[in-house]
């Protein structure tokens, strides 16, 4: 039973914050950085349905149906599957 509590709840704490944290300079960037992100793969399963798949990049990390787009990206963030670009 325990072991079922903690699947459920590695949602919430995998990746945890803190390492997360460590791959960008701020707080406040770490927000703009993964809602941006949140918000292309949400596009890519916008586009999947409409058949469009090529114009967007889907998850770059293993996910499931169940995962949101701000937790798939917080995981792309954490395994340094995205790279940052300075802003023009």
């Amino acid at each position: 039973m325990l072991n079922e509590n903690l699947e459920n709840l590695k949602g919430i704490v995998y990746p945890p914050i803190d390492s997360v944290l460590e791959k960008v300079d701020s707080n406040y960037e770490l927000v703009i950085f993964a809602s941006k992100r949140a918000r292309q793969i949400n596009e890519y399963y916008s586009a999947l349905h409409e058949g469009s798949l090529f114009n967007y990049v889907g998850p770059l990390v293993d996910s499931s149906i169940d995962d949101k787009p701000l937790s798939i990206a917080m995981k792309e963030i954490y395994l340094a599957k995205l790279e940052k670009t300075p802003n023009k």
